[in-house]
């Protein structure tokens, strides 16, 4: 229920970039409606910068490794503050956006204080971890989804999930038919190839040296290739920098997935949601992932429910892009693989369709527009709930 002066209050929880953007965006659409809401929460630049007041900075540390040991501490120390202020202070609606080995935490702090929680991208069950349905039925009210076939899977597991559409290619999708591929003229002597080892510490670590290897023996075959690299922000390209290996040369930039890739004639991507930048932008890829080969012989490949692991292919129910995961050492496999697909223009034009069209399916209606409805309508069930009719 509101308070005295109208006002309602939101407290949103997102710990990694993409959910830093994609609750900025809801938070923006939210003002557009005719409540009048305070929010607050943990998160990072660009909800801040859309009006929610910040009680921790969280997106940093998860761009340093979210699971790293030496952060254990401070996440513990941090759902233990959020759980206090939940108790505390009024809050109306719970918002909590992806990094669900994070946000549970927040989930349950806020059922035991009898606060509904709104789940906005639905943790990834279908593909592993199916044992944590019984906690997520717990603690979600409401789980948004954002790829299509997740809306039957949670159903189905009761709970109350509905397709919002992907807030990633709300801006992208205006005209996809223009991010088609035009390969009439190519030539791989000629090529640009974007290289994207993701935004985590632990993903950056493992696969941005042997995307530069990769990239090295690719120049060594076609010299007049260049590069580019893209870093999530000023810290992330140092880290890059840092790291990069004698005698490799690329150009760097910041945030810019889908506006790199747009140019590109091949880019190699870290697994994620950055794919779907990259697919709807039409760009061919390899997609990787480093695992560690004991852990994935012993669990993983055990545990993974899915016939592929790409959000791509997954998405296309084939093959569409060639995926690496997880790749493990040897670069060989990555390094033909890039070098056919290079060298071979119709693959590099069917593909270019099959991805744009692949978007196109995702991006149909506005996520945040959609997120944004479904949580007025949370608060005024409250506000119902409170105040029944005679």
């Amino acid at each position: 229920m509101h308070d005295e002066t109208g006002k309602y209050r939101i407290f949103i929880s997102a710990a990694e970039p993409s959910a830093d953007a994609h609750c900025a965006g809801l938070i923006t659409a939210l003002k557009k409606t005719s409540y009048n809401i305070e929010f607050v929460g943990v998160g990072g630049p660009k909800m801040e910068s859309a009006g929610c007041r910040l009680l921790e900075n969280t997106i940093g540390k998860a761009a340093m490794g979210f699971n790293a040991f030496r952060h254990i501490a401070y996440f513990y120390k941090l759902i233990r503050h959020i759980a206090i202020y939940l108790k505390n202070n009024k809050v109306d609606l719970v918002i909590v956006c992806d990094s669900p080995a994070f946000n549970f935490h927040i989930a349950k702090a806020a059922k035991k204080t009898g606060i509904k929680t709104l789940f906005y991208v639905a943790p990834q069950l279908w593909a592993w971890g199916q044992w944590r349905i019984k906690k997520l039925r717990k603690y979600c009210d409401k789980l948004c989804c954002i790829l299509p076939f997740e809306q039957d899977w949670f159903a189905q597991r009761g709970i109350d999930a509905v397709f919002v559409g992907n807030p990633l290619l709300e801006e992208l999708n205006k005209d996809l038919s223009r991010c088609r591929k035009k390969y009439a003229a190519f030539e791989p002597e000629q090529a640009t190839i974007a290289l994207m080892p993701g935004s985590r510490a632990a993903e950056i670590n493992s696969l941005w040296p042997p995307m530069q290897r990769i990239a090295a023996r690719i120049k060594r075959k076609h010299p007049n290739v260049t590069f580019t690299a893209v870093a999530v922000d000023e810290q992330g390209k140092d880290i890059l920098k840092s790291m990069q290996v004698i005698g490799f040369k690329c150009k760097y930039v910041i945030g810019s997935v889908s506006e790199t890739a747009r140019v590109a004639d091949l880019s190699i991507v870290a697994s994620g949601s950055a794919t779907l930048e990259v697919a709807a932008s039409g760009c061919p890829m390899v997609v990787m992932y480093q695992s560690s080969k004991i852990l994935w012989l012993l669990l993983g490949r055990w545990l993974v429910k899915t016939k592929y692991l790409s959000l791509v292919n997954i998405l296309a129910g084939k093959d569409l892009v060639p995926e690496f995961m997880p790749y493990f050492s040897s670069i060989d496999p990555v390094v033909e693989t890039a070098q056919q697909l290079l060298e071979d223009r119709d693959r590099l034009v069917r593909t270019s369709s099959e991805l744009v069209r692949l978007a196109e399916s995702l991006g149909q209606t506005r996520a945040s527009e959609k997120v944004a409805q479904i949580a007025a309508n949370m608060l005024l069930s409250n506000e119902h709930a409170e105040h029944p009719k005679n």
